[in-house]
């Protein structure tokens, strides 16, 4: 009785095994086939990129500096 319930379990634990792994495999084809498919469409239909100039980071500092300084000088 015992080695049925081990050859059951086996047997059980084989298939869920089996099934994971072709999930896995379906998935990653798909996702694959995908990938190609969005590049292509990209090509086709491109999206505009802007491009946003960052302020200048010294005028920042040199802002937050003098705030600095104003609230030292007012609690003095």
């Amino acid at each position: 009785m015992l080695e049925t319930l081990l050859g059951e379990g086996i047997m059980i634990m084989l298939i869920g095994i089996s099934f994971v792994m072709a999930f896995l495999c379906i998935l990653v084809l798909s996702m694959g086939i995908m990938s190609k498919v969005v590049g292509y469409l990209n090509k086709l239909f491109p999206e505009q990129v802007y491009v946003m100039e960052k302020p200048s980071k010294k005028a920042s500092d040199d802002e937050a500096i003098a705030v600095a300084l104003a609230v030292i000088k007012a609690r003095a």
